[in-house]
């Protein structure tokens, strides 16, 4: 099987024989409205869906209608308006974002008018008299009203379809606080971007375009320009289109079938695959009442690709394609409200409430968001794929959470950045960490917790502080899920151990442990300490303040029941089996097991 990594192109992908998750049904259902906008992550599969639109509607592939959809859903029962429409599509992905705002409106205009003389040379190689159609290298919103004029002289209506309508535009808002103006200059006013889509409103209004699709990442970009274009209908929460991109579990477990029976593996091999995948790319909702969480699709063409080619697992889980994502996150850490966010979400089981998703919310509510929830950053979060929908509380409030272990790793990542700026402090840090899953020794980590880490904690504010900080901590060190499956809060019968490290099945020909800690934080006051006194304790003497004794037994007994648990879970653990309590951010100590 091919695998269509990195394709978007609907038409080769389905006369090419690869593999193609069929998504054809959705099609009448999209007939339902005539102006949407659809919003999903990054490297989602918005492209494919724009793609199978153009050749579904496309007049000038009437001829390979059949050949192209007469094995899919909707070709064994097609609608009337199937290529009856001249397609004209932008992609602003492709529109060049640095330089002055000048320079970003030259390159929008440049892009729009190369598709306009794309979209009449095309049909006028396909024989449709076409009047001419007058391109103003100066004024693209001149050459649209040219190609819509032109149009109307015609039985064809047009269908516009927008790919990654703020692809450019958010790049120019990652910088927003350097480069507010250039921003604004392209959203506000009489900017190119709004007065692009004041004239697609008017076109639609007038039904010059009959429909138009619209992709991108987040609406904060069309609510800047909302004034200009407000006739989109926002479809990225219906249910009914919550895996218009992206793969379902059942999907995953048939290709999974087929490769495992190709490398020859026992069928057992398939149920491996698939608990491995749902770790690492499932967790997706996008919809309050959808009934199904969704997998990544590239991430799962990225394994699938792999998996097939070697039969074995991808080493590295994270596709690097993927990882510009963090950027998100550096530029969420850098406003207002928003490192402490990421904290917190680290700390509390990698989950947030807030009262709602926002479904439309501009660049300067977002900055100056002052809502108690963070409600204009979670939702930002949410847009970006690095948080999704788990939920309701019983307050009737949204439950986000870190969606899978892929997304958790850049979480880690920033945290990591935020609290150790310093390359040498980081990599310090990760020699220590190394200690306790490649010998089973705590030592030198904790350690580097005392000396170095906690020194972070000092010139912080941290209310919150206790063994949720102290994880987080060691987690941002520990973190490697290129030999294990991290969890953070895992469940044990009910009940939660702090931190497990639990070897991939295909990484377990090693010598390197399976780690389980618990986390202890004792107070300085509750142990009637001074931050002075507590660091001229000895080690003999540290470890024998009561409090620290008392939490330190509570903790071995817990390591030892989920210790147990875990070895019936799994059978066949090298597990090491560790408690660690800090008193303050002053002190360390630990026991294993």
């Amino acid at each position: 099987m091919k695998y269509p990594y990195g394709i978007s192109d609907f038409s080769s992908i389905i006369l090419e024989k690869y593999f193609y998750c069929d998504k054809t049904d959705k099609i009448p259902l999209l007939e339902n409205t005539k102006s949407q906008l659809f919003i999903r992550p990054r490297r989602f599969g918005k492209s494919l869906v724009l793609s199978m639109l153009e050749n579904y509607y496309d007049v000038a592939k009437k001829d390979e209608f059949e050949a192209i959809f007469g094995d899919l859903k909707i070709g064994k029962n097609p609608t009337e308006l199937r290529n009856s429409y001249f397609i004209l599509r932008f992609d602003f992905s492709c529109v060049d974002p640095t330089g002055s705002a000048e320079d970003v409106k030259r390159a929008l205009f440049n892009h729009i008018n190369g598709c306009i003389e794309g979209f009449y040379a095309f049909y006028k190689y396909k024989g449709y008299e076409l009047p001419q159609i007058k391109v103003n290298f100066d004024d693209a919103l001149y050459s649209l009203k040219s190609l819509v004029s032109a149009s109307r002289m015609t039985p064809y209506p047009v269908y516009l379809l927008i790919d990654e309508y703020d692809n450019f535009a958010n790049t120019v808002m990652m910088g927003v606080q350097s480069s507010e103006g250039r921003y604004k200059a392209l959203v506000h006013e009489e900017g190119p971007l709004r007065t692009f889509f004041k004239a697609v409103k008017s076109s639609t209004s007038s039904s010059m375009f009959d429909r138009v699709f619209i992709t991108g990442v987040s609406p904060v970009v069309m609510s800047d320009i909302t004034s200009g274009y407000n006739i989109a209908e926002n479809i990225y929460f219906e249910p009914e289109f919550n895996d218009l991109c992206g793969f379902k579990h059942n999907e995953i477990e048939d290709v999974l079938k087929n490769i495992v029976d190709k490398c020859g593996f026992e069928k057992e091999k398939a149920r491996e695959a698939a608990s491995l995948m749902k770790t690492y790319y499932n967790g997706y909702t996008f919809s309050h009442t959808a009934d199904e969480q969704i997998y990544n699709p590239t991430l799962c063409l990225y394994f699938f690709k792999q998996f097939e080619k070697r039969c074995s697992y991808p080493r590295e889980m994270l596709d690097d394609n993927l990882a510009v994502d963090e950027a998100k996150l550096k530029y969420i850490a850098q406003i207002p409200k928003g490192s402490d966010l990421l904290m917190s979400l680290m700390e509390k089981d990698q989950q947030v409430v807030a009262e709602k998703i926002s479904k439309r919310f501009g660049i300067e509510e977002m900055l100056t968001d002052k809502s108690r929830d963070n409600t204009f950053l979670v939702s930002f979060l949410y847009y970006f794929g690095v948080l999704t929908i788990a939920g309701d509380t019983e307050d009737m409030e949204v439950i986000l959470k870190v969606p899978n272990l892929v997304m958790q790793s850049l979480y880690v990542e920033r945290v990591q950045k935020m609290l150790l700026p310093e390359p040498d402090d980081r990599d310090d840090g990760k020699d220590a960490a190394k200690k306790v899953y490649q010998k089973g020794d705590m030592t030198l980590l904790c350690r580097f917790m005392e000396e170095r880490y906690f020194k972070v904690f000092h010139n912080r504010d941290y209310r919150w502080a206790n063994e949720l900080t102290l994880k987080t901590a060691f987690l941002t060190l520990l973190y490697n899920d290129i030999i294990y499956i991290m969890d953070s809060e895992k469940e044990i019968d009910r009940r939660y151990a702090d931190l497990t490290m639990i070897i991939r099945p295909d990484k377990r020909y090693g010598n390197v442990f399976d780690v389980l800690i618990e986390f202890k934080f004792v107070k300085l006051k509750n142990a009637g300490l001074s931050a002075e006194q507590a660091k001229k304790l000895s080690k003999d003497e540290l470890y024998q303040v009561p409090e620290i004794v008392m939490q330190m037994e509570d903790g071995k007994k817990q390591v030892k029941e989920y210790g147990e648990k875990l070895e019936q879970r799994h059978g066949n653990l090298r597990l090491q089996k560790f408690v660690v309590v800090a008193l303050g951010f002053e002190r360390i100590c630990f026991y294993r097991l």
